[in-house]
């Protein structure tokens, strides 16, 4: 009566685009975050990784506290020992090693294969 009836605009035709366009940018935004950010620590990750499984004995460490030392031995996966000073060995879990400075030689052969090898050359 005192009240006209209200009528509907005309709806939006491109409403599924408009909500596509909207979300676009995000989009944009995650795909460059992973390209900037999560890609490069992943593979930083995995480097780490690759050094402390491969630290050997007469390696040259620096751990994430600033110490340098010798490895002198390995004690299991998860932790080594290593020699800071003349007589003062620690042990150090391997996630905690920073870095890897000198890579040291190999594992010496046993003094029977080594003897066996000296009387085969001559």
């Amino acid at each position: 009566m005192l009240i006209t009836p209200a009528y509907a605009q005309a709806a939006a035709a491109g409403d599924t685009n408009s909500m596509l366009m909207s979300l676009l940018p995000f989009a944009l935004i995650f795909v460059i975050m992973y390209f900037l950010i999560l890609r490069p620590q992943q593979k930083k990750v995995r480097d780490h990784a690759e050094l402390v499984k491969n630290i050997r004995r007469g390696d040259t460490i620096v751990t994430s506290g600033g110490l340098v030392g010798k490895v002198t031995k390995v004690v299991d996966d998860d932790q080594i020992e290593f020699e800071i000073s003349d007589g003062v060995r620690v042990r150090q879990m391997r996630q905690m090693i920073s870095g890897v400075r000198a890579k040291g030689e190999p594992a010496k052969e046993s003094a029977k294969e080594s003897a066996k090898d000296d009387t085969a050359a001559k």
